[in-house]
């Protein structure tokens, strides 16, 4: 039996399709921080590639971007097909 494992996510265009996020609503490092609960610093160290940050730092982001979760996640994917609905 063979087991076929996940494809690797794409952390580099999940960083970059945050950074374009915040870019195209104008908004600096402090007003994502203040948007989001996050500090800056943390922003910065995700934006990066220092961290990727926990789930309930992507569930804030997609709150202050008012984007879904999923929508925000989905660059993870990037280079392969996300996962849909088991037949």
């Amino acid at each position: 039996m063979t087991i076929s494992l996940p494809p690797d996510p794409d952390p580099t265009a999940l960083r970059q399709f945050l950074a374009r996020l915040r870019a195209e609503r104008g908004w600096s490092y402090d007003e994502l921080a203040a948007h989001s609960g996050l500090s800056r610093r943390t922003l910065i160290e995700i934006e990066q590639g220092r961290t990727i940050g926990s789930l309930a730092t992507w569930h804030a982001l997609a709150h202050a971007l008012h984007v879904p979760l999923g929508e925000l996640l989905g660059p993870l994917c990037t280079g392969h097909e996300p996962p849909g609905p088991t037949l």
